[in-house]
């Protein structure tokens, strides 16, 4: 016996559905658990990398006569400016770098254009009202290491002929400007972008140089691919669906064998234990009490303690609850009126069942047969008395 009388009660009256109901939860914590250990839980990382490409355009020339400077044949780079009677040649050799910065690596599947143009322009009041355009680089140099470089050479000595020219033709009118632009596109494949740089190309009677240098740079961050972590889920989550699983079907079963159970039983049982403080066992005589009144509940026979400042008494032979006042007999019996209580409570079936199971005995199993304990006297009984004395 469960010694909870009100859970009792409760199996009593929803045995059935608290079993099935636990039973299922059970199944379904069961089946959760497994589909959760079944399916770890897997993140994904982008992730990403730096990528610079960086434009430039390098110069250069090759002194052609010996002087109090350069001797002849002396290459000259970068320089800050050139003599034009020394060096009256200039080549431009523009340069894009292509390269993965995170893992400092050089990306040589890129693709690289490379234009570069030498322009005229005829200005007045910082307008430019007439230009002339020549171009000296426009392909598609190959990436090698990472870098695609262009090359071109050119005579400054004939550019700054038809710069006198022009500025002859537009005298008074306005100046006579040469500008060198560069512009170079790029794909490495996971970016795209264009660099531009221009400069002025000053060039006199005795010298030449750039104004500015041509160059530019990017620096880009690109999604070089995705990462997948796996990781198991909760090992919490998964103890906790596990047990809840256990426990409920547990419960469930033990529902199930506990039904059924006898609901009138067990709701005395919860009003006994909620009223044992008035409540004592013993033993109530049938002759007791002049009057004797059946009550519905074992609630009114405890009210009526109450009232009556007296104690009940449950007779568990008997089955029943009585208050006795004044001569008058408050009870309750789940068996009945008064009268149908005098004799305990018995199972007539089981000890049928056990009788059916002994044979019946017969005469000859007495073995009385020769027996002369009972055997009338040769004298015969005087009375009584004697057949007593004789037993």
């Amino acid at each position: 016996m469960i010694d909870n009388p009100r859970l009792e009660l409760v199996l009593a009256e929803h045995g059935r559905t608290i079993a099935i109901g636990l039973i299922a939860i059970g199944v379904l914590a069961l089946v959760a658990t497994g589909w959760v250990v079944a399916t770890p839980s897997t993140s994904t990382t982008v992730q990403y990398g730096d990528e610079r490409v960086s434009s430039d355009v390098e110069t250069s020339a090759v002194v052609v006569q010996d002087g109090a400077l350069w001797s002849e044949g002396d290459r000259l780079e970068n320089s800050g400016v050139y003599m034009l009677e020394d060096s009256p040649e200039l080549t431009l050799e523009p340069t894009t770098e292509l390269q993965n910065t995170s893992d400092r690596t050089p990306i040589d599947d890129g693709v690289v254009d490379h234009e570069l143009t030498l322009r005229f322009e005829a200005t007045r009041d910082d307008s430019v009202f007439w230009n002339e355009t020549h171009t000296l680089i426009d392909g598609s140099p190959t990436v090698e290491d990472g870098a695609a470089t262009s090359e071109t050479t050119i005579d400054v000595d004939a550019y700054r002929d038809r710069q006198q020219e022009l500025e002859s033709a537009l005298s008074g009118v306005g100046a006579v400007d040469l500008r060198l632009e560069f512009r170079a596109e790029y794909d490495t494949g996971t970016t795209e972008g264009v660099h531009t740089a221009s400069s002025p190309l000053e060039v006199t009677d005795d010298a030449y140089w750039l104004e500015e240098s041509l160059s530019a740079t990017d620096e880009n961050t690109v999604q070089t691919g995705t990462e997948e972590t796996t990781e198991p889920r909760n090992l919490t989550a998964i103890a906790a669906l596990s047990l809840l699983g256990t426990l409920a079907i547990a419960g469930g079963v033990f529902a199930a064998r506990r039904s059924p159970i006898d609901e009138a039983a067990a709701r005395r049982a919860v009003h006994e234990r909620r009223y044992a403080e008035w409540i004592s066992r013993g033993s109530i005589p049938m002759w007791i009490g002049d009057y004797h009144v059946s009550l519905d509940t074992i609630e009114d026979v405890v009210d009526v303690a109450i009232d009556t400042n007296e104690r009940v008494v449950h007779d568990t032979q008997r089955g029943l609850f009585a208050v006795v006042s004044d001569g008058v007999v408050y009870y309750y019996s789940d068996r009945g009126l008064w009268e149908e209580t005098a004799w305990p409570e018995m199972d007539l079936e089981d000890q049928s069942a056990v009788a059916d199971a002994e044979p019946p005995i017969t005469p000859d199993d007495l073995e009385l047969e020769g027996s002369d304990e009972f055997a009338d006297p040769e004298d015969g009984f005087d009375d009584d008395e004697d057949v007593w004395q004789q037993l």
